[in-house]
């Protein structure tokens, strides 16, 4: 699967799923801030499960989206 990168200026997002114990699929986002001299990352979680990876990837998408958005530069 192709890699999904967001950009706002200095962050970068990479919505990506994981898979939980139950076999259901958690949507994750990593946000990178790219010009520190230690490199920023901090990983979110939607909250809930989706019974597909095509569901928790969209999930994921929607809250890179709304990070992105929420952040000021």
């Amino acid at each position: 699967m192709e890699e999904l990168t967001y950009t706002k200026g200095i962050y970068t997002a990479r919505p990506g799923v994981q898979a939980l114990d139950d076999g259901r699929f958690q949507g994750v986002v990593q946000l990178a801030r790219d010009d520190a001299t230690e490199p920023e990352t901090m990983l979110y979680e939607v909250k809930g499960a989706s019974a597909t990876v095509t569901e928790a990837l969209e999930e994921a998408k929607a809250l890179a989206h709304q990070i992105l958005g929420e952040i000021e530069l």
